[in-house]
C-alpha cells in the first residue's frame, strides 16, 4: 500500500473515531440528562416536604422524562451506528410498528428505488425479489374550508307566478359563520381537552381567522339551547338507575359585584354497571350548585328510584338516609379508597408498622375484587361471602385492638375513628353483588372537571358553570361510550336542528350513536 492510501485510510479511521466519540458523548450527556430528571422525581416522592416539588408542576418532570428518554435512545442508536460502521439508514432493527396502525387511516404509499438495479458484476438487469415495509404516523394539519350553499329557484317559463326553491336548512347560528362541526370541535375542545376559548383563538389566528372569545362562547351558547333536551332525557336515564355514584369538586365562579371569584361546586352522578356486567349503559351528569350543602345533593338526586349511593365519607351525605321517599331512605356505601389513601399518608410520613399492615389487608380486598371483576352480581357476592367476608371479619377488630394502643390524638387514631365510624357503610358490598369497592367511576368522571378548571381558572357566572357542567355530561358520556364527541354533537346538533322527534330522542343518546357518512350543510 503507497503512502498516500495509507495517509487516506489514517484520514477515514480517525474521521470515524471522532465520529463514534461523539455520539458516544451525546449518549453520556443524554444518561445524565436522564438520571439528573429521576433524582427529582425521586426526592418529590420521598423526600423531605420542604423539598417537594409544586403538586401543580408534577406532570412536568415526567414528560421530561420521556423527552430526556428518546434523547438518549436517539444517542445511542447514533453511537451504535458509528461503530458498526452503518450509514443513517442502516440501523438493522426490524420494523415493529407494521401492522399497529388502525386499518382506518388513508395510506399513502411512496416507492424508494436503489440508484441503479444494474448487478455490479455486468450481468445485466436484476430482478425484484422481496421488499421491506415500514408504517409511520404521518399528519396534515387541521385544515379550516369554506362549506358553500347554493339554492338554485327555478320558475316556470309560461307563466309568471309559480317560483320554486329549497328551504335553507336551520343552523346554529343563523346567517353565521360557524357549522355545526365546527362549534362540536369548540365546545370538545374547551370543555373534553381542556383548551380555554383564549387559546383556540390565538390557533384559529395562526391560519388567518380572527375569532374573538366572545365569538366562540356565543356559538357555544346557542349549542346549549339546542342540546338542552337532549341532556334531560340524559338525566332521566339517569335516574333509572339501581345504583348511583356522587361526588362533587370545586368550581371557582366570577363574582362581579365583588370583582373576585367565589366557591361553587360540580356535583357529580354516575350509573356504571359494567364492573358486575350490567346491560345498561353508563351514564354521567354533571350539575352546579353554589354550595357543597346536603341541600343540593338532595336536590339532585330528586326522583332518582335505585336504593344505594356510592360515595365518600363527607358529612353531608349522612342526610340523604333520613330522606322520605316512595323507594324508601337512600342507603350509603362508602369508599374503600378513601380509607386506604389515609393510611397511605400515615405510612409515607410516619412509616407506621400499623398503616403498612392495614393497607395489606386493603389489598387483599382488591385483589379479590378484581378477580370477580365483570361476572354476575350473584358470582361476585358468593366469592365475596367466601373470601372477602373473613377478612372484614378479622379487620375491624384488629383496628379496634390498635386503636387502643396509640396516643388519641395522633393522625393514625383519627384515621382508624374514620375507618370505624364508617364500618357500615365500607362493608355493604358483602350484601349486593351489584356495590363496588370504592366510588373510582365517579372520581374518574370528576377529575376531568377539575384538569377544565384549571386551565380556564373560573366560570364567567352561574349560567355559564351551568352550561359547563351540561356539555361536560354530554362529552363525558360520548367518552364512557367510546364515542368521539365531535362527531356526535355535530350530528346530534344537525339532528336537531332538522326536526327529530322527541318521541324519539332515545335514538340521540350517545350509546346509540352510529356516525353518518357526511354531515348536511
Amino acid at each position: 500500500m503507497t503512502d498516500t492510501a495509507l495517509a487516506q485510510e489514517n484520514a477515514r479511521l480517525k474521521a470515524r473515531l471522532a465520529e463514534t466519540e461523539a455520539a458516544l458523548a451525546d449518549a453520556v450527556e443524554a444518561q445524565r440528562r436522564l438520571e439528573s430528571i429521576v433524582s427529582e422525581l425521586r426526592r418529590e416522592t420521598f423526600g423531605r416536604k420542604s423539598e417537594k416539588l409544586d403538586p401543580e408542576q408534577f406532570n412536568l418532570p415526567l414528560e421530561d422524562v420521556e423527552i430526556a428518554q428518546g434523547l438518549l435512545e436517539a444517542a445511542q442508536e447514533k453511537a451504535r451506528r458509528a461503530l458498526k460502521g452503518q450509514g443513517p439508514a442502516e440501523s438493522g432493527t426490524p420494523n415493529r410498528n407494521r401492522g399497529h396502525l388502525p386499518k382506518h387511516l388513508p395510506r399513502v404509499e411512496r416507492i424508494i428505488e436503489p440508484e441503479t438495479t444494474l448487478c455490479p458484476c455486468g450481468c445485466g438487469e436484476m430482478t425484484r425479489i422481496g421488499e421491506d415495509v415500514s408504517e409511520r404516523l404521518d399528519v396534515v394539519p387541521a385544515q379550516l374550508r369554506v362549506l358553500v350553499t347554493r339554492r338554485p329557484k327555478y320558475a316556470c317559463r309560461r307563466c309568471s307566478g309559480a317560483v320554486v326553491q329549497a328551504h335553507a336548512p336551520e343552523h346554529v347560528v343563523p346567517g353565521g359563520l360557524p357549522t355545526e362541526a365546527l362549534i362540536a370541535q369548540v365546545m370538545v375542545a374547551k370543555f373534553g381537552d381542556h383548551l380555554p376559548f383564549y387559546r383556540q383563538a390565538e390557533i384559529y389566528a395562526r391560519q388567518g381567522i380572527t375569532l374573538d372569545r366572545a365569538t366562540l362562547g356565543n356559538w357555544v351558547g346557542r349549542a346549549c339551547f339546542h342540546l338542552k333536551p337532549v341532556v334531560e332525557h340524559l338525566r332521566e336515564r339517569l335516574k333509572g338507575a339501581d345504583r348511583v355514584f356522587m361526588d362533587e369538586t370545586r368550581a371557582p365562579v366570577l363574582d362581579p359585584g365583588r370583582r373576585r371569584t367565589k366557591t361553587g361546586y360540580f356535583w357529580a352522578i354516575v350509573a356504571d354497571d359494567r364492573g358486575h356486567g350490567g346491560a345498561g349503559p353508563p351514564i354521567v351528569m354533571f350539575h352546579y350548585a353554589p354550595g357543597r350543602g346536603a341541600a343540593h345533593a338532595v336536590r339532585f338526586l330528586d326522583g332518582y328510584r335505585g336504593q344505594f349511593v356510592q360515595c365518600d365519607g363527607y358529612d353531608a351525605y349522612d342526610k340523604l338516609t333520613g330522606v322520605d321517599r316512595a323507594e324508601g331512605p337512600w342507603t350509603l356505601v362508602h369508599c374503600w379508597t378513601h380509607a386506604r389513601r389515609r393510611f397511605v399518608k400515615r405510612l409515607e410520613k410516619d412509616g407506621s408498622p400499623i398503616a403498612e399492615e392495614a393497607l395489606r389487608q386493603i389489598a387483599e380486598l382488591y385483589a379479590i375484587e378484581k378477580s370477580v371483576r365483570g361476572l354476575s352480581p350473584e358470582a361476585r357476592l358468593a366469592a365475596r361471602r367466601d373470601l372477602s367476608a373473613p377478612i372484614i371479619a378479622a379487620f375491624r377488630p384488629w383496628l379496634k385492638a390498635q386503636l387502643s394502643r396509640i396516643p388519641r390524638s395522633s393522625k393514625l387514631a383519627e384515621d382508624i375513628r374514620y375507618t370505624l365510624a364508617r364500618w357500615r357503610g365500607l362493608t355493604r358490598f358483602l350484601e349486593d353483588g351489584r356495590l363496588e369497592l370504592d366510588t373510582n367511576p365517579v372520581e374518574n368522571q370528576i377529575r376531568k372537571i377539575a384538569l377544565t378548571r384549571k386551565n380556564a381558572l373560573f366560570a364567567g357566572h352561574e349560567v355559564g358553570a351551568e352550561n359547563w357542567a351540561m356539555l361536560a355530561s354530554l362529552i363525558a358520556n360520548c367518552k364512557m361510550c367510546d364515542v368521539d364527541p365531535v362527531s356526535y354533537l355535530a350530528e346530534t346538533l344537525r339532528a336537531v336542528l332538522d326536526g327529530h322527534p322527541k318521541s324519539r330522542i332515545d335514538e340521540l343518546m350517545p350509546w346509540n350513536f352510529a356516525p353518518a357518512s357526511s354531515l348536511a350543510a
